[in-house]
């Protein structure tokens, strides 16, 4: 049984029969000749609220994919804009089960993907498939674990087996060969290539290596490689959409909506999306 008459998911269901909302996300993408923009937000910051609104706002002017962030008290690569936002979300009362209001409060209104980018801790406090199934009741597309590697992965791969989610693992400069290929055969949806090694922040430039771990992940048989950690602006954007299938940007969204609230997101995704489009050859 793959799915039922009404097209939602069976718990029953083999993985390889779960369309992959975040593929397709970036599949329309290149169909239109561009790469994906993907927008990160911290969930309840500076409310919960806000966090829907400024995801909407996202996908309205030009974002793909979304991820939404689960406020973490002790982070080991969030830099100083994301940290302090994040603090302030716990600092407000955030608890991890509103993530999935902010996941269902944006896939209610647009087309976008919504991932979840969380250290684990939270996903085993929870329980593994108690937070994989709410994810997808949320309308969620998937996670995006930092800290998990798929060597310890083996319960959340059968959790988001079973409920058809998305599972994007992190490969930097410093993956072996052996590495890459297992991260990138253990992901589904896309694989995330970090450009630096360090936390995120927005910078000037776009680290060289970033091109190296595409075209690593790309030989170790990745279909759809995106790059994060240190965008922040459409020339930087135009860059990275000339060799890798998406642009993660961070920091520069979560100071925008620090300063400017809603409008100022809405602004800065309309301008960062002007750099997808791919030079013709």
């Amino acid at each position: 049984m793959s799915t039922t008459q009404d097209g939602a998911h069976d718990a029953s269901t083999p993985a390889a029969q779960h369309a992959s909302k975040s593929a397709a996300a970036i599949d329309r993408a290149r169909a239109q000749g561009r790469a994906a923009l993907i927008g990160y937000l911290p969930a309840g910051y500076p409310s919960v609220e806000a966090t829907i609104a400024a995801g909407i706002a996202l996908a309205e002017n030009g974002a793909d994919l979304i991820e939404i962030g689960i406020p973490y008290s002790d982070p080991v690569m969030d830099g100083q804009v994301i940290q302090a936002a994040t603090t302030e979300a716990l600092a407000n009362g955030f608890h991890v089960r509103e993530v999935f209001d902010v996941v269902r409060g944006i896939t209610s209104k647009t087309d976008a993907a919504v991932l979840v980018m969380t250290y684990w801790n939270p996903v085993v406090r929870m329980g593994v498939d108690e937070f994989s199934r709410r994810l997808a009741d949320a309308g969620g597309a998937g996670l995006i674990t930092p800290d998990l590697i798929p060597d310890e992965a083996a319960e959340w791969m059968a959790a988001s087996d079973r409920y058809g989610l998305d599972r994007v693992f992190l490969v930097a400069p410093s993956s072996s060969p052996e590495r890459m290929k297992r991260t990138v055969e253990a992901s589904r949806g896309f694989v995330y290539a970090v450009s630096i090694m360090g936390v995120t922040g927005a910078r000037t430039s776009v680290s060289s290596a970033a091109k190296d771990v595409v075209a690593a992940a790309y030989a170790a048989g990745a279909e759809r490689v995106c790059v994060g950690l240190g965008v922040s602006n459409a020339d930087q954007v135009r860059e990275i959409a000339e060799y890798a299938d998406g642009v993660i940007v961070g920091t520069a969204l979560v100071a925008a909506i620090r300063d400017g609230g809603v409008d100022a997101v809405a602004s800065l995704t309309k301008d960062l999306s002007t750099g997808l489009t791919k030079e013709e050859a």
